[in-house]
Protein backbone atom coordinates (compact mmCIF):
# COMPACT_ATOMS: atom_id res chain seq x y z
CA UNK A 1 0.00 0.00 0.00
CA UNK A 2 1.26 3.36 -0.95
CA UNK A 3 1.05 6.33 1.46
CA UNK A 4 0.45 9.80 0.04
CA UNK A 5 3.54 11.98 0.33
CA UNK A 6 1.91 14.77 2.35
CA UNK A 7 1.05 12.34 5.19
CA UNK A 8 4.60 11.15 5.58
CA UNK A 9 5.84 7.67 6.32
CA UNK A 10 4.28 5.45 8.95
CA UNK A 11 7.46 5.57 10.98
CA UNK A 12 7.48 9.36 10.97
CA UNK A 13 3.89 9.56 12.29
CA UNK A 14 4.78 7.20 15.11
CA UNK A 15 7.82 9.30 16.02
CA UNK A 16 5.67 12.47 16.16
CA UNK A 17 3.31 10.85 18.68
CA UNK A 18 6.28 9.85 20.85
CA UNK A 19 7.57 13.46 20.82
CA UNK A 20 4.14 14.81 21.83
CA UNK A 21 3.98 12.39 24.74
CA UNK A 22 7.46 13.47 25.84
CA UNK A 23 6.42 17.18 25.65
CA UNK A 24 3.49 16.55 27.97
CA UNK A 25 4.29 16.59 31.69
CA UNK A 26 3.28 14.04 34.22
CA UNK A 27 0.40 14.85 36.61
CA UNK A 28 2.86 14.95 39.52
CA UNK A 29 4.99 17.57 37.77
CA UNK A 30 1.89 19.60 36.92
CA UNK A 31 0.81 19.47 40.58
CA UNK A 32 4.26 20.70 41.66
CA UNK A 33 4.13 23.58 39.16
CA UNK A 34 0.67 24.58 40.36
CA UNK A 35 1.82 24.43 44.00
CA UNK A 36 4.75 26.73 43.20
CA UNK A 37 2.47 29.13 41.36
CA UNK A 38 0.02 29.14 44.29
CA UNK A 39 2.84 29.85 46.75
CA UNK A 40 4.05 32.79 44.63
CA UNK A 41 0.52 34.22 44.48
CA UNK A 42 0.12 33.78 48.27
CA UNK A 43 3.48 35.52 48.85
CA UNK A 44 2.46 38.40 46.56
CA UNK A 45 -0.83 38.77 48.45
CA UNK A 46 1.00 38.73 51.79
CA UNK A 47 3.47 41.38 50.58
CA UNK A 48 0.59 43.55 49.36
CA UNK A 49 -1.17 43.20 52.71
CA UNK A 50 2.00 44.18 54.60
CA UNK A 51 2.59 47.18 52.30
CA UNK A 52 -1.00 48.39 52.81
CA UNK A 53 -0.62 48.02 56.58
CA UNK A 54 2.59 50.09 56.54
CA UNK A 55 0.90 52.79 54.46
CA UNK A 56 -2.10 52.81 56.81
CA UNK A 57 0.17 53.21 59.85
CA UNK A 58 2.00 56.04 58.09
CA UNK A 59 -1.28 57.81 57.28
CA UNK A 60 -2.44 57.51 60.89
CA UNK A 61 0.91 58.68 62.23
CA UNK A 62 0.87 61.85 60.09
CA UNK A 63 -2.90 62.45 59.97
CA UNK A 64 -2.67 65.78 61.80
CA UNK A 65 0.13 67.16 59.65
CA UNK A 66 -2.08 69.40 57.51
CA UNK A 67 -3.86 71.08 60.41
CA UNK A 68 -0.59 71.59 62.25
CA UNK A 69 0.98 73.18 59.18
CA UNK A 70 -2.02 75.54 58.98
CA UNK A 71 -1.62 76.48 62.66
CA UNK A 72 2.02 77.56 62.34
CA UNK A 73 1.16 81.06 61.02
CA UNK A 74 -1.03 81.52 64.12
CA UNK A 75 1.95 80.66 66.31
CA UNK A 76 4.03 83.17 64.34
CA UNK A 77 1.38 85.87 64.89
CA UNK A 78 1.26 85.16 68.62
CA UNK A 79 5.05 85.44 68.80
CA UNK A 80 4.86 88.81 67.05
CA UNK A 81 2.18 89.97 69.49
CA UNK A 82 4.39 88.98 72.42
CA UNK A 83 7.36 90.80 70.89
CA UNK A 84 5.16 93.87 70.46
CA UNK A 85 4.15 93.67 74.13
CA UNK A 86 7.79 93.44 75.21
CA UNK A 87 8.98 96.23 72.94
CA UNK A 88 10.01 99.40 74.69
CA UNK A 89 7.74 102.28 73.88
CA UNK A 90 6.92 105.59 75.52
CA UNK A 91 3.26 105.46 74.50
CA UNK A 92 1.69 102.63 76.52
CA UNK A 93 -1.77 103.22 75.03
CA UNK A 94 -0.63 102.79 71.42
CA UNK A 95 1.45 99.77 72.44
CA UNK A 96 -1.61 98.18 74.08
CA UNK A 97 -3.84 99.02 71.10
CA UNK A 98 -1.36 97.46 68.65
CA UNK A 99 -1.07 94.35 70.81
CA UNK A 100 -4.86 93.98 71.07
CA UNK A 101 -5.21 94.42 67.31
CA UNK A 102 -2.56 91.73 66.75
CA UNK A 103 -4.30 89.33 69.12
CA UNK A 104 -7.66 89.94 67.42
CA UNK A 105 -6.15 89.22 63.99
CA UNK A 106 -4.51 86.09 65.35
CA UNK A 107 -7.82 84.97 66.84
CA UNK A 108 -9.63 85.51 63.53
CA UNK A 109 -6.88 83.60 61.70
CA UNK A 110 -7.15 80.71 64.13
CA UNK A 111 -10.93 80.58 63.73
CA UNK A 112 -10.54 80.52 59.94
CA UNK A 113 -8.09 77.60 60.20
CA UNK A 114 -10.54 75.72 62.42
CA UNK A 115 -13.35 76.45 59.98
CA UNK A 116 -11.19 75.21 57.12
CA UNK A 117 -11.00 71.85 58.90
CA UNK A 118 -14.76 71.87 59.59
CA UNK A 119 -14.51 72.86 63.27
CA UNK A 120 -17.30 75.29 64.09
CA UNK A 121 -18.31 77.03 67.32
CA UNK A 122 -21.59 76.06 68.94
CA UNK A 123 -23.81 79.06 69.53
CA UNK A 124 -25.33 78.75 72.98
CA UNK A 125 -26.21 82.15 74.53
CA UNK A 126 -29.96 82.76 74.33
CA UNK A 127 -30.66 79.25 72.98
CA UNK A 128 -32.52 76.53 74.80
CA UNK A 129 -30.23 74.34 76.91
CA UNK A 130 -29.17 71.22 74.99
CA UNK A 131 -27.33 68.60 77.10
CA UNK A 132 -25.91 67.02 73.94
CA UNK A 133 -23.95 70.22 73.20
CA UNK A 134 -23.72 72.00 76.56
CA UNK A 135 -22.66 71.42 80.15
CA UNK A 136 -24.60 73.43 82.71
CA UNK A 137 -22.26 74.81 85.37
CA UNK A 138 -24.98 76.52 87.37
CA UNK A 139 -28.46 78.02 87.16
CA UNK A 140 -29.41 81.63 87.81
CA UNK A 141 -32.69 83.48 87.90
CA UNK A 142 -33.29 85.93 85.05
CA UNK A 143 -36.15 88.26 84.19
CA UNK A 144 -35.00 88.60 80.55
CA UNK A 145 -34.02 85.03 79.61
CA UNK A 146 -36.69 82.32 79.76
CA UNK A 147 -36.23 79.25 81.93
CA UNK A 148 -34.00 76.47 80.54
CA UNK A 149 -32.23 78.87 78.15
CA UNK A 150 -28.54 79.75 78.23
CA UNK A 151 -27.87 82.95 80.14
CA UNK A 152 -24.07 83.08 79.89
CA UNK A 153 -21.23 81.12 78.32
CA UNK A 154 -18.00 80.42 80.24
CA UNK A 155 -16.33 78.33 77.53
CA UNK A 156 -17.48 78.04 73.94
CA UNK A 157 -18.31 74.62 72.62
CA UNK A 158 -17.10 73.35 69.25
CA UNK A 159 -18.37 70.84 66.73
CA UNK A 160 -16.14 68.84 64.39
CA UNK A 161 -18.18 67.83 61.34
CA UNK A 162 -21.14 66.01 62.91
CA UNK A 163 -19.60 65.42 66.37
CA UNK A 164 -19.35 67.62 69.40
CA UNK A 165 -15.65 68.23 69.96
CA UNK A 166 -16.16 70.10 73.22
CA UNK A 167 -19.36 70.93 75.09
CA UNK A 168 -20.07 74.58 75.83
CA UNK A 169 -19.85 75.39 79.54
CA UNK A 170 -22.85 77.55 80.34
CA UNK A 171 -25.04 79.15 82.96
CA UNK A 172 -28.69 78.24 82.47
CA UNK A 173 -31.60 80.49 83.38
CA UNK A 174 -34.03 79.21 85.97
CA UNK A 175 -36.59 81.81 84.86
CA UNK A 176 -38.04 84.71 86.80
CA UNK A 177 -37.15 84.94 90.48
CA UNK A 178 -40.29 84.34 92.48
Amino acid sequence: MEVPEHLGAVEEIGNQDDEQVQDEISPEEEIEQLKEKMLRIAADADNYKKRMEREKEKMIKYAGENILRELLPTVDNLERALEQAKAESNDADSKLAAMIEGIELTYKGLLSVLEKFDVKPIKSVGREFNPDEMDALTMEASDEVPANHVLQEFARGYRFKDRVLRHAQVVVSSGKDS
